[in-house]
């Protein structure tokens, strides 16, 4: 039987949707802390997430013996921000680059929601025989 939803895009605009609302709750913990001593800001590593969901589609289009990737690959947790400039206080949290990483997340998950709103459309013109 042929699952609907495998046959679109849908299912890896969710991990794109599920992984950049996961990165958000990061990023902006970052910024509650920007002045939070010691602080050591946290991210999520956005190549490691397209290479991971790549894999997932690759796999998805092999035969079923292959299985492919989970969930919990695609976000496998938080790491350690790339080392910044650390201050005197023994933080790294800087407020312009979390703001512009938090914005470019931002435009990510914009992306994803309209792609799968469209995604979304689509299947309701098929079902309901609109053009």
């Amino acid at each position: 039987m042929i699952n609907l939803f495998q046959t679109t895009a849908i299912p890896a605009l969710e991990q794109t949707a599920m992984f950049a609302q996961r990165r958000h709750e990061l990023l902006a913990g970052n910024l509650a802390n920007v002045d939070t001593p010691g602080y050591r800001s946290r991210d999520l590593d956005v190549g490691e997430f397209h290479s991971a969901l790549s894999d997932s589609i690759e796999a998805s289009t092999r035969p079923q013996s292959v299985s492919p990737s989970t969930r919990e690959d695609m976000i496998r947790g938080p790491r350690d921000a790339m080392e910044q400039v650390v201050f005197h206080d023994g933080s790294d949290v800087s407020l312009e680059h979390q703001v512009t990483e938090i914005a470019k997340n931002q435009h990510m998950h914009s992306l994803a929601i309209t792609a799968m709103r469209s995604q979304f459309s689509l299947l309701q013109a098929a079902i309901t025989e609109r053009a």
